[in-house]
């Protein structure tokens, strides 16, 4: 009875969708509207002037884009209680980020869009459901890997890291079967928790695994080690792993052994600022992302190009190009208005509209004007990769300004499943695809300004390592891909091979 109930749901929810998918435009018209009417009380809407906002025009004139720094003063407030400050009442929470560019950031989540989060979770499976008819799923358990739930209570309001705000929410249709138990998800100790969730899950009927690669990666191998089986062997039911928050690409191979056997997967977008699109096709090779327009988000994108020029002009849904690299901007039920958040999309689709997450504007690498995003360096990786026959574990660049006896470079620190056979060879292949992709790169390679990249073998386990000396090791955390400066590469080389 529960599955033949979950079906009609999925239908139902699936074809309620189909009506905002095929109005894009008025979807998002709809949504600037009903933001706008309901922050013009606040402190926010009062200093911009919403009332008088009947545009996008008008608004781009009033309301300048922000990252958080800048937005700062203004979530201080609702940090210390205040209300009606950027989104009427208190927020519900304040979701703790990992810091991984600008230190702990504490980021509003009301009680409109914690909804929205919830319901897009939500949604990505049940649309799964309905596209694959494989609603067998729901006659097992389902785990997600995620941080505590425990959360502190300061001038009457939640803090704590959004995977464990969202784990009060889980719908009750995953209520009964999910994994871990409430018990085990509040240790912090990382490593404990997963050998615990191994106890609990072991022998159990799993069905839907979830969580950022890095760290489900480490649950599947403590798995596969202690079991001697892979891991389709130890949960003959399991057919889906729902990810997020960074591509799977690199991870993929290892994953393809892990499993042992064809395993789906479901790419999700969600962020403490909002959850912004998931995979709504299951072709092989589809992984694009259906951007979410009736989310209570207004989108705005800026060229990454005229962005890191110092050009702040940002454009609307109806005016986006295929295929060009945008910086995201949002303005949510959250009260974050006009926020720059860091991620950067490339659209794929325009009818409906699909994007790819092609990185960070923070993660990017230009210590010698070459201006190297996340995208190229693992497009350029999975090409090594595919070529060589080779698997990796993480991966990070940074640049070397000043080396001995050599132009500077970059440094690629891998941590490989197993060594390539000749690691010259698969420099120069990366080097090569590099060029192909970057012409920056290209020009300062060919006019030897910079030296061919080189490959820093990283020991196993050696970027868990690095994360636990950070306190970072699991929830939410993640390993930037690029970066400017030699905070992390340091601290890996003391570790490398």
């Amino acid at each position: 009875m529960k599955t033949v109930i979950a079906i009609i749901f999925a239908y139902f929810v699936n074809t309620r969708n189909k009506k905002w998918i095929s109005k894009p435009i008025q979807s998002q018209n709809k949504t600037f509207k009903k933001l706008i009417k309901s922050a013009s009380k606040t402190e926010f809407g009062q200093k911009h002037d919403f009332q008088n906002i009947y545009s996008h025009e008008q608004y781009q004139k009033r309301v300048p884009v922000r990252d958080y720094e800048q937005l700062k003063p203004y979530i201080e407030k609702a940090v210390e209680g205040y209300k009606d400050i950027l989104w009427p009442g208190k927020p519900l929470y304040f979701a703790k980020t990992s810091g991984t560019t600008s230190g702990a950031k504490y980021i509003p989540i009301t009680k409109e869009s914690i909804k929205t989060h919830i319901k897009s979770a939500r949604d990505a499976l049940l649309n799964y459901f309905v596209k694959t008819k494989n609603f067998t799923l729901l006659k097992g358990k389902q785990m997600f890997l995620q941080g505590s739930p425990e959360l502190e209570k300061k001038n009457g309001i939640y803090h704590g890291r959004l995977s464990g705000i969202s784990a009060h929410y889980i719908p009750k249709l995953f209520l009964k079967n999910r994994k871990p138990s409430w018990k085990t998800n509040c240790i912090e100790d990382w490593e404990k928790k997963v050998d615990i969730i191994i106890q609990e899950t072991i022998g159990e009927k799993m069905t839907i695994i979830a969580g950022i690669p890095s760290w489900v990666q480490m649950y599947f191998e403590k798995i596969v080690s202690s079991e001697g089986k892979t891991i389709s062997e130890v949960f003959p039911d399991l057919s889906l792993y729902v990810y997020g928050g960074v591509s799977y690409e690199p991870y993929r191979k290892i994953f393809d052994k892990l499993f042992g056997k064809q395993i789906d997967t479901l790419a999700t977008f969600p962020a403490s600022e909002g959850f912004f699109g998931y995979q709504d096709q299951f072709g092989k090779g589809q992984t694009d992302l259906l951007l979410l327009l009736n989310n209570d988000i207004f989108y705005e994108f800026i060229k990454v190009e005229e962005f890191l020029k110092g050009n702040l002009a940002r454009i609307s849904l109806k005016d986006v190009e295929l295929n060009v690299n945008y910086l995201l901007i949002i303005s949510t039920s959250a009260g974050l208005w006009s926020y720059n958040i860091g991620d950067t999309i490339k659209f794929t689709s325009l009818e409906p509209f699909r994007i790819i997450v092609t990185g960070r504007i923070k993660h990017f690498l230009s210590a010698f004007g070459e201006h190297v995003i996340s995208e190229e360096v693992e497009k350029a990786m999975e090409t090594a990769t595919k070529l060589h026959n080779v698997a990796i574990r993480e991966f990070t660049v940074a640049p070397n300004i000043n080396p001995k006896e050599m132009l500077p470079h970059h440094e690629w620190y891998v941590e490989f499943e197993s060594l390539p056979k000749d690691m010259l060879a698969f420099s120069k292949a990366l080097d090569k695809e590099m060029t192909r992709l970057n012409i920056y790169y290209k020009d300062l390679i060919d006019g030897k300004i910079i030296k061919s990249l080189e490959v820093i073998s990283v020991i196993r386990g050696g970027f868990n390592q690095y994360m636990k000396s950070e306190g970072r090791l699991g929830g939410q955390n993640k390993v930037p891909r690029l970066s400017n400066d030699r905070k992390i590469a340091d601290k890996l080389k003391t570790i490398s091979t």
